[in-house]
This record gives structure tokens, C-alpha cells and sequence, in this order.
């Protein structure tokens, strides 16, 4: 669709587009086509779609995968596009918010890894892929358009600026590829950034055992809070927590003494501890006072 086809077609049905939704709908089937190799759709799978938009994305999805389940949170959007009959009949299409629907219980349906291939709202783009990590079982892999400045931060190397925890919690449970990276002008309404799409898979020998992703984010969410500052800093809530019978000095020098037992200086920064050294400080605190890192707000 051309951006003046697109508005025509908005306007017949009276709809304007969000900001706060992060509507920019991708507008090139042929770019639409290469994001849809690249991200693998193929004959046998179910690939769910978050954010359907005018169905640019779903119809080069649903011309190579058996299926697709498309999402999306617009009233007006889903009217459109099943009054203009704008979707193939191997779509799905539900009026929901990805963030509320049943995840696990649409992986327990299909009883087979899923892929998800989508245009992600930049609205909801963050807490969409913090999900998917939770649901890393039962994907074959996510496939996802993002802000070029998101998609940076899950492929950081330790010490890089764009390091933090939402990188430590990918390294340690997914694998991230970029595949592409496109200028605004393929959107419309063309966003102010440039988008990437880029590849998530579960790693296949990650380190985590059963609740210790989350126990991780806990502890990195509180070292982060204060990234341009000693790691002690940014966990003295956590040492207050671990360690409420003695005073803050007595906190401070308990935490420099499980730092040091797991090898990571107690002087340096957030960003430069590799994610291995958070998973060993999450046991080593979980050793030292169980249940500590589950009593931590997020």
C-alpha cells in the first residue's frame, strides 16, 4: 500500500492513528516478503503476530506459513480490515491486547513451538519481549521490528553504554540476531527513529535453572536503578533486605564479602559485570538468605 492508499482507506473508515498505541505500519509487501524469510515462516508453522495494523506483514506471513493468529488492539483497525476483507482466510484475526491475552494457554492449543513474527508497537515493545522470555519453552523463535535503540541494548556487550539489564537477562536466556534495519520511510506514519528487526531464539544450553531469571532481573533492576555509580549503590536495598539485623556499614561490608566470594569487584560499575557473574551473585545471595530476592519489588 502507498501512504495515500493508506490514508484513503483510513479515512473511509473514519480511523486516526495512535500515538500512544505506536501505530507506524510497515507499507512495502516486498519488504514485508523479506522480513518473512528471513524470520523463517514456513509451511507447518503457527505464526502469531502482535500488532496486525492494515495486514501489510500478515499477508506476506500468511502466504508462507499454514497459519497466523493476528493481535490487534485497535477497534477501528480489526472493523477495517474485516469489512475490506483485507486478510487471507489462514488468518486469525483477535481483538485483544497482547499483553492481557492467554500466552501459555495459546501454546498449550497448538501443542508445538510457535513462532511470533511481528511489527512490534513501540509502545508496548519492552514488556512484549520481557514476556516472550517467560514463554521461551514453547517458541521456536521471535522474530520482531523494534527501535533501533531497543534492538542495541539486547545485543550489548558488557561495558558498552547501551549494556543493562535487559541485556544481561537475554544473554542468559535467548540467543539475538539482527536481520535487518530499516529507515521511517518504510513506515507510515514514518517514526522519528530507525526500526530493526531482529531474531530471538532460547538458548540452547543457558545457565538458568527453574525461577532464576526473574530472581536475576530482581537483582539487576536494583543494580541498574544507579548504573553510573558502584554496584554497591545500586543493591543496598537488597543488602537491607538480606541482612536487616545489622547496621548499613554491616550491610555494605556482608555484600563486599559475597561480591568477592563470586569474583566480582565490589568498586566497579553495573555495566561492567558480565551476566554470569549476576547469575552467580543471585545464587550466592539466594544461598545466603533464601527467598531474599523474591521479597525485592521490581
Amino acid at each position: 500500500m502507498t501512504p495515500g492508499e493508506l490514508r484513503a482507506l483510513l479515512d473511509r473508515h473514519g480511523l486516526r492513528l495512535s500515538r500512544d498505541l505506536g501505530q507506524n505500519f510497515l507499507i512495502d509487501p516486498a519488504v514485508a516478503d523479506d522480513l518473512a524469510r528471513r524470520a523463517g515462516a514456513s509451511e507447518g508453522d503457527l505464526v502469531i503476530e502482535v500488532g496486525t495494523g492494515l495486514g501489510v506483514l500478515t499477508r506476506a506471513l500468511a502466504a508462507r506459513a499454514d497459519r497466523v493468529r493476528s493481535v490487534e488492539i485497535d477497534s477501528g483497525l480489526v472493523r477495517a480490515l474485516r469489512e475490506e476483507s483485507l486478510l487471507p482466510e489462514n488468518v486469525e484475526l483477535v481483538h485483544a491486547d497482547a499483553r492481557e491475552i492467554d500466552w501459555d494457554g495459546w501454546l498449550r492449543e497448538v501443542g508445538q513451538p510457535v513462532r511470533v513474527i511481528a511489527n512490534l508497537p513501540y509502545s508496548v515493545a519492552t514488556p512484549l519481549l520481557r514476556r516472550l522470555l517467560d514463554l521461551r519453552d514453547g517458541l521456536e523463535d521471535w522474530s520482531v521490528m523494534i527501535q533501533t535503540e531497543v534492538a542495541e541494548r539486547l545485543v550489548a556487550d558488557t561495558g558498552e553504554r547501551a549494556y543493562g539489564s535487559f541485556t544481561v537477562l537475554h544473554r542468559l536466556a535467548a540467543d539475538v540476531e539482527p536481520l535487518a534495519r530499516l529507515a521511517p520511510g518504510r513506515f507510515f506514519p514514518r517514526p522519528k527513529v530507525d526500526s530493526s528487526f531482529i531474531r530471538v531464539w532460547p538458548r540452547a544450553k543457558s545457565p538458568l535453572g527453574e525461577g532464576e531469571l526473574e530472581r536475576v532481573e530482581r537483582l539487576v533492576r536494583a543494580a541498574f536503578s544507579q548504573r553510573r555509580k558502584r554496584v554497591t549503590n545500586g543493591l543496598a536495598r537488597i543488602a537491607e533486605r538480606t541482612w536487616p539485623e545489622v547496621d548499613k556499614a554491616g550491610q555494605r561490608e556482608a555484600l563486599e564479602a559475597l561480591l568477592e566470594k563470586v569474583g566480582i569487584d565490589s568498586g566497579v560499575r553495573p555495566e561492567r559485570i558480565e551476566p554470569e557473574g549476576w547469575l552467580a551473585l543471585a545464587r550466592a545471595l539466594d544461598s545466603a538468605v533464601p527467598g531474599t530476592l523474591e521479597q525485592v519489588d521490581d
